[in-house]
């Protein structure tokens, strides 16, 4: 069973392979055979290779990725991993592009390169000022002195 945050129910139509985050930073890939809607958020998966439950569940507490293409073509338009590699601008100036997004209660996190260290964007009512999907831009408006932890 994977658990996913696409927002929208989805059966995953035509995906070949995921990959799955084994160790940190080493993504394998598996081939899926056959997937099968559970609910809103849940899917669940035929792996090739997985033939028990016993060998699926080694892999329930890792991370799964999918390909950019995949992620774009299964994930719902207002759902925030959308945002993946759109452009975080600060007062017309470029920051970088969305590299990863974590969700919070009250807002999201999107990380991005900044010179070279990851810096963590905060994306609430107070920051946020607009997304252009068509640019692919996310404009906001950062506290004074938030950048100059990551410089």
């Amino acid at each position: 069973m994977l658990k996913h945050s696409l927002r929208k129910r989805t059966s995953l139509k035509g995906i070949r392979h995921i990959f799955i985050e084994e160790k940190k930073d080493s993504f394998i890939p598996w081939f899926v055979e056959q997937v099968r809607i559970k609910d809103e958020d849940e899917v669940i998966l035929k792996i090739e290779g997985l033939d028990t439950r016993e060998t699926a569940a080694k892999l329930k507490t890792k991370e799964v990725w999918l390909t950019a293409e995949d992620m774009q073509k299964f994930t719902a338009r207002t759902a925030p991993l959308k945002m993946l590699g759109y452009l975080v601008i600060d007062s017309g100036k470029t920051l970088g592009a969305i590299r990863e997004i974590v969700e919070q209660v009250h807002q999201l996190l999107c990380k991005v390169d900044i010179e070279g260290k990851e810096a963590l964007i905060p994306l609430n009512e107070h920051t946020l000022l607009k997304i252009d999907h068509r640019k692919k831009q996310v404009h906001v408006q950062l506290p004074e002195g938030l950048l100059d932890i990551y410089r």
